[in-house]
């Protein structure tokens, strides 16, 4: 009985600390995930309608779009080995390759790098596919040109086309189609506050947008801007972008304090039900007189049998 009632007491007041623990994380949680939830819910809008005002997203456009060669911006190469001069076998240096499907029966990369030609980088989908040559740059604050003069061969109208990008939806330049000679491709990018890595992708389709034929691009360049050109176009606020891929957070800020209440209560229940009169200790039982010795037994046996007579 004894041990009964000592595992009764354990089981019930390790229920009881649990269902109190467990209720009090999951209010302080729900406290705490209230503000700033509260918060984006109440600025998420406004700051997504400023920021796609500030930077519109720009479809598939015409070759007639993109910047001549005389409307590149001067200044110094951001890219590492942007003109594809170095490297060795088919792969330049600094230059890596991605796709939807990486199968080598689906697209296939080349590095031409001939003597007495511009060295080129070469997108070939042999079926449907978004495919490109990719490097990674970290961007301070600013305004920025991104761009490369490309080509295209048996490029279909239907999906996207050759474009350079970031490796991120919506941030594209004009795309190239069909059999185009060269033309440069580029868009303008305002990198926030905090910097950003950015990957710049030379690229044959589109997210959602698969598409075969080859494309050629030269001479790629990322040249950091003193200040937004009058005429530019198309523009992008990555921070801007960024925040409108986010999904915004589900429900209103009192649902988020009804939570709250509702688990403080569920504690505060739990505790009554299982809690404070389950530690108290149990009440004794009787115990039964300890045995006495042999000799003591026998004496006391004597004295009673005297009594008696």
């Amino acid at each position: 009985m004894r041990v009964k009632a000592a595992l009764r007491v354990i089981v019930q007041g390790m229920l009881a600390r649990n269902m109190l623990a467990w209720g009090m994380l999951a209010a302080v949680a729900a406290a705490i995930a209230a503000i700033p939830l509260a918060a984006a819910l109440g600025s998420g809008g406004a700051d997504v309608a400023s920021g796609s005002a500030q930077a519109p997203r720009v479809a598939a456009a015409s070759p007639t779009a993109s910047a001549g060669a005389s409307d590149v911006p001067a200044g110094r190469n951001l890219l590492s080995n942007g003109d594809f001069a170095l490297g060795s076998g088919k792969s330049p240096d600094h230059w890596r390759t991605g796709g939807w499907n990486e199968a080598p029966t689906v697209t296939s990369y080349d590095w031409l790098h001939a003597a007495g030609s511009e060295p080129e980088l070469v997108v070939a989908n042999l079926q449907p596919n978004d495919a490109r040559w990719l490097q990674t740059l970290t961007l301070r604050p600013g305004w920025y040109y991104i761009g490369a003069e490309a080509r295209t061969e048996d490029v279909p109208s239907a999906a996207a086309g050759a474009s350079v990008s970031l490796d991120e939806d919506s941030i594209n330049s004009p795309d190239l189609h069909g059999a185009a000679d060269w033309q440069r491709l580029g868009l303008y990018l305002k990198v926030g506050a905090h910097g950003a890595d950015v990957d710049v992708a030379l690229r044959l389709g589109g997210f959602g947008s698969l598409n075969t034929g080859r494309a050629y691009f030269r001479n790629a360049r990322v040249v950091k801007l003193d200040a937004l050109p009058a005429q530019a176009a198309p523009v992008f606020d990555l921070s801007a972008v960024r925040r409108s891929l986010v999904a915004p957070p589900v429900g209103k800020p009192w649902t988020l304090v009804a939570v709250f209440v509702l688990l403080t209560i569920l504690a505060a229940i739990g505790w009554n039900v299982y809690g404070a009169d389950d530690f108290a200790p149990a009440p004794a039982e009787p115990q039964p007189p300890p045995s006495l010795p042999r000799g003591e037994r026998r004496r006391r046996g004597q004295d009673g049998a005297r009594r008696r007579r």
